[in-house]
């Protein structure tokens, strides 16, 4: 068995990864953690607009450099620095409780809001007001699987680089295109200004969503809105919106959380975008 290389939780290399935990820091480097294995290989696989490879830097114990071969040897083979590096190490840059590992430093990958509206997206979430940064990644997540084109977080919503917003993605993060820091009322109008339809998902909104799907109205280009977990969406934010959508609650339950709503509502369009098959 190979023997750590990296062994002083004190080193350059781990103190400069340590401090990626705080947004400041992210912001001035550019960059942030990836951990565990599923995070890692889409980091390696991944190319920024500039064609430069996302993983810059992988930290990595003995028992997951042999675990997980194949990934290391792609990381190498992209250009990325592999640390072999001890226990204490790990336990240093990693930002959970139960490190699995692996932990790389990976380049920021979100794309212009410019570049997202001249591709004409079909299915977009914005995430208005989302200061969670767990439901930040899972509606990221959620968005994903649903086949959408963009997301979009305005200037009013966490940072898409926090730790626990990455490890919520699982990997997601990697797949679609993100932008960051856009007012809401700029988001709304440039979405808008390429025929997108504008739905606010509320709660308490005027207009069902099984309406919706019944009237045929939900198969165009279409953003979804999504407000705060706590107290939904401004009002302001309401008024910028085509419709105020509602997800019906048929049982007992109070309400739903904001990524499970998402969830229901992206798969809602999703499946009125697509085209029907058979008789």
């Amino acid at each position: 068995m190979s023997t750590p290389e990296l062994i002083s939780p004190r080193s350059p290399r781990v103190v400069a990864a340590r401090r990626l935990a705080k947004r400041n820091f992210r912001g001035k480097d550019r960059l942030f953690i990836a951990e565990g294995p599923q995070a890692v290989r889409e980091a390696v696989e991944h190319r920024g607009s500039t064609g430069q490879p996302t993983l810059v830097e992988l930290f990595t114990t003995v028992e997951a450099a042999e675990r997980y071969a194949t990934i290391i040897d792609a990381a190498r083979a992209a250009g990325a620095r592999v640390h072999l590096a001890s226990d204490a190490v790990l336990a240093e840059v990693s930002q959970t409780v139960t490190p699995q590992g692996l932990v790389g430093v990976c380049r920021f990958l979100d794309s212009p809001f410019e570049d997202i509206i001249a591709a004409r997206p079909r299915l977009v979430a914005v995430l208005a007001h989302v200061r969670d940064p767990g439901n930040a990644g899972t509606v990221l997540r959620c968005a994903d699987a649903a086949g959408a084109d963009a997301v979009i977080l305005t200037d009013a919503s966490v940072d898409l680089y926090n730790p626990k917003s990455v490890r919520a993605s699982v990997g997601s993060l990697f797949h679609l295109p993100v932008a960051v820091g856009v007012p809401v009322e700029q988001a709304v109008e440039g979405l808008k200004s390429v025929g997108v339809r504008i739905l606010a998902a509320d709660g308490a909104g005027e207009d069902d969503l099984d309406d919706e799907l019944d009237a045929g109205t939900m198969g165009g280009p279409t953003a979804w809105v999504f407000g705060n977990e706590a107290w939904g969406l401004p009002e302001e934010t309401r008024a910028l919106a085509d419709a105020v959508v509602r997800v019906p609650i048929h049982g007992k339950a109070e309400s739903l959380n904001l990524a499970t709503a998402a969830a229901v509502c992206l798969y809602a369009s999703a499946r009125a975008q697509r085209p029907r098959t058979g008789s």
